[in-house]
């Protein structure tokens, strides 16, 4: 039976600027928000937060969903993600934290900057996501049911 890979994303605005992640991908550096896979036990919310953290050192509260985005990449019809992106809101940082293996840096850049980097994003979700959160789509999290909860 095949399953698409459930994933979540911060889009996180600050300023006019987007932190973004910056991770080595089979050897290229690529942007992308803070985003990765829901794990067992957690929720969307919690996977959000967590994954925020670990690329970022950023503490996220997130305050709604910008949307749900289904994508398979050309190179492999046979994956398919569905990606819930969220915004809200930084509280901090840990200074010195570690960040995921394959994370290089957090960044903090506007949209023009952004675009202007278009060969590194990681998907076409990145700025789909950022486009979506500026044209004000915002989703109360409670449409989201957690009946593991």
């Amino acid at each position: 039976m095949w399953k698409p890979n459930a994933t979540v994303a911060a889009v996180i605005e600050e300023a006019g600027r987007f932190l973004l992640v910056e991770e080595r991908i089979l050897g290229e550096l690529k942007l992308n928000q803070p985003a990765g896979h829901i794990e067992h036990g957690e929720s969307i919310i919690e996977a959000a937060i967590r994954e925020t953290l670990e690329e970022t050192a950023y503490h996220f509260v997130p305050r709604s969903l910008i949307g749900m985005y289904q994508w398979s990449p050309p190179e492999r019809s046979e994956l398919t993600y569905l990606r819930f992106a969220f915004t809200g809101e930084v509280t901090g940082v840990e200074a010195g934290r570690a960040l995921d293996a394959d994370i290089e840096q957090a960044v903090w850049l506007t949209r023009d900057e952004i675009v202007a980097r278009a060969e590194q994003h990681r998907s076409p979700l990145l700025l789909v996501c950022i486009d979506d959160y500026l044209a004000g789509c915002r989703y109360p999290l409670e449409i989201l049911r957690d009946f593991d909860r």
